[in-house]
């Protein structure tokens, strides 16, 4: 294959109309006098998945009108359904004792209690022991903790349940809900009154998630994410595959567009694809490469933090970055204080508070918002095998000097429940609402999500 998975191949400055994407296509390169082999293993995915177009700043300016470039989301999933009542636990209530005998959080060494909860209720919560990282953010205001979040007639199906979080839609069908803001936000500026790209300003990169494949989230229907597992993955391989392929590659790769060129030909665009391809390349293995400013937990989860706190200080213009951390499918052998809930906690906790670290050391703190979420709660009660199955309402974490610190929105009632379940306080739509508007500069967040949410304010204006 070509640049790595390309899944995450697609390019950072492609200029083609995606109106036209899907004529680009294998029959119409085969009219073209270009070398398929070579074409082939250079650009793979870009001839037939919808080779995007990227915003473009206005001619003669650095950035795009109306979209705050200096601001980044970095979204953290915690994949597989995280267990809420064991991350942030209500200790004061008899009720959750009763429900998890074997499992429950005890005593001053298996919680962190938290302060600053005011008097709307929320008081006797603690995080899990393992969270000391996420309570020491807490602690320096850094960390909002929102309740009881979910969404009515909630769906307890792994892959239903996170297209309904990724698409912002209870039907679980669409496009991603930020792919929409990038589309609505970003996309249109730079083109003359043909809807051409004019070629001739800079540009912002597409969002990039850190994986085997990009997650719907960040699909729109414009704009395509950059996804890549490791930054060595990222790069073109056709010279691992033949060394008959290297000259014709780097001779599209050096030439660009040759002058007297069609700009609009399918010579032109494949050119540019190439070209666009090496850059995004180079740029991003070269911001990976850079040595951290601090030092960074040894798990899977720390290193792709780390992978994108190096391309936040490398200046890159991605404002959106995705992470995920699995594993949260914790139906047997939770544990209490050290089982492996706790593990995952940790990694976690340790992972984000590394990660904040750095960007603090780099001077970038104040530019990055990060909002962690699963895509469902755990039941109340414990089940037979010393776990817990799939359940509903889940606290979110947002975290940086722009959230408002402390703890927002009530828990949810241990005995007023959904079949055994949480009832959800907050739509995490509202949530998404406030972090479109407050933190992205998103001009209609209603518009993206297709609907008006009651606002959380849980971002500082």
């Amino acid at each position: 294959m070509g640049f790595g998975h390309w899944e995450a191949s697609h390019t950072m400055t492609l200029h083609n109309d995606p109106s036209q994407a899907s004529a680009y296509t294998r029959r119409e390169f085969l009219h073209s006098g270009l070398t398929m082999a070579s074409a082939a293993v250079a650009v793979p995915h870009f001839l037939q998945r919808s080779a995007f177009a990227l915003p473009t700043a206005a001619a003669g300016l650095s950035s795009i009108a109306g979209v705050n470039e200096d601001r980044i989301l970095v979204v953290c999933q915690l994949g597989g359904g995280n267990d809420g009542l064991n991350t942030v636990i209500p200790f004061r209530q008899d009720a959750y004792y009763r429900a998890r005998p074997g499992i429950a959080l005890r005593g001053e060494d298996q919680l962190l209690q938290l302060s600053r909860l005011g008097s709307n209720g929320s008081e006797g919560l603690a995080l899990h022991r393992a969270m000391s990282g996420v309570k020491s953010l807490y602690d320096d205001g850094l960390c909002a903790l929102v309740q009881g979040v979910g969404y009515p007639n909630p769906n307890r199906s792994h892959f239903k349940s996170m297209d309904i979080w990724q698409t912002a839609d209870t039907s679980g069908v669409g496009d991603g809900w930020l792919g929409r803001y990038i589309d609505a936000e970003c996309c249109g500026y730079g083109k003359g009154e043909s809807g051409k790209d004019d070629g001739s300003s800079e540009t912002i990169n597409p969002p990039i998630a850190i994986g085997r494949t990009a997650p719907l989230a960040l699909e729109g229907a414009r704009v395509k994410p950059v996804a890549f597992e490791t930054p060595d993955l990222f790069r073109w391989m056709g010279e691992d595959v033949h060394d008959s392929l290297v000259d014709p590659y780097e001779k599209l790769a050096q030439q660009g567009v040759t002058p007297g060129t069609d700009p609009h030909s399918n010579a032109a665009f494949l050119m540019r694809t190439t070209l666009d391809a090496q850059v995004s390349s180079d740029q991003i293995r070269q911001a990976v490469s850079r040595q951290p400013l601090v030092r960074y937990p040894n798990s899977g989860f720390a290193r792709q933090l780390q992978m994108v706190a190096s391309m936040i200080r490398s200046g890159l213009k991605t404002r959106i970055y995705y992470v995920t951390h699995g594993g949260f499918d914790t139906h047997s052998g939770q544990g209490g204080s050290n089982g492996r809930h706790a593990q995952l906690l940790q990694q976690f906790s340790d992972g984000v508070k590394a990660f904040y670290d750095d960007l603090k050391a780099q001077e970038n703190d104040g530019r990055v918002m990060t909002m962690c979420f699963s895509e469902f709660g755990r039941r109340v009660s414990q089940n037979a095998s010393g776990g817990t199955d799939h359940g509903t309402a889940a606290p979110m974490f947002l975290l940086g000097p722009m959230v408002k610190a402390g703890v927002t929105g009530l828990h949810p009632s241990l005995t007023d429940l959904d079949q055994g379940d949480l009832k959800y306080k907050i739509d995490f739509r509202s949530v998404y609402s406030d972090v479109l508007g407050a933190w992205l500069g998103a001009k209609n967040p209603g518009e993206i999500l297709e609907g008006r949410f009651k606002a959380t304010r849980v971002v500082k204006g």
